[in-house]
Parts: structure tokens; sequence; C-alpha cells
């Protein structure tokens, strides 16, 4: 399963890359200033996330845990929904999207926690 979560942070990290992107280039003449600044935002935490998917393979892969693939889920479901929502929010205006947001933030900070827990536990 470790192996998964470094696939996932790599095609994460590309898709924030993309994201990004498509934020600075192709949304730059098109949204109002504050819409964009909430769809960089939504990248800009979708690549932090995937780095810590990263993170959460490359850990797994010396010391397998049901934390870390309980890290790694709650790190997933934290850009579906944070970074999702944030996405949808600029792109179409509909700020009730924005009520999603802070589930999504839910997600990560359980997964830092549980990343956290689990190298604390790992350590000789």
């Amino acid at each position: 399963m470790m192996r998964w979560w470094l696939v996932l942070g790599a095609v994460n990290a590309f898709l924030a890359v993309a994201a990004g992107a498509f934020g600075a280039h192709g949304l730059k003449a098109r949204l109002s200033p504050d819409l964009l600044v909430i769809f960089e935002t939504g990248a800009r935490y979708h690549m932090y996330h995937a780095l810590g998917l990263v993170a959460v393979g490359l850990f797994g892969a010396l010391r397998p845990s049901s934390l870390l693939s309980g890290a790694g889920w709650a790190m997933l479901v934290g850009i579906v929904l944070f970074s999702g929502s944030l996405y949808a929010l600029a792109l179409t205006g509909v700020r009730a999207l924005g009520a999603i947001t802070p589930l999504g933030g839910m997600g990560f900070l359980v997964g830092w926690v549980l990343l956290a827990v689990a190298a604390w536990r790992a350590a000789p």
C-alpha cells in the first residue's frame, strides 16, 4: 500500500502544478482577482498535501503502519474536499461550495496528526 501513496503523491503533485499553471495562465483574464486567489490557494494546498502523501509513502516503505495509511487517506480526502471545493468555487462562483472547504481542512489536520503519531511510535 505504501507504494500507492508515493504514486498518488506524485500524481497529485503533477495535478497541483497543472492547476497552478492553469490558474496563472488560463484563468488570469477570466476570473476576478478574489476568485483567482481562491483558485491559487487550492493549488498551493494541493501541492503541500501531495508532498505529504509522498512523505507517507517514503516513511511507510521504512516502517509500514496503519497510522500511515490513515494519514494518507485523510490527506487524500483533504485534497479532494479542500482543494476541490476551492477549484469549484473559483470556477463557478458558487460561494456555498466554501462550506465544504473546512471538512477538507480537517482531513489535512488529521493526516498530519496521524503522520506525527506514526513517526513518534516508530522512533527507537
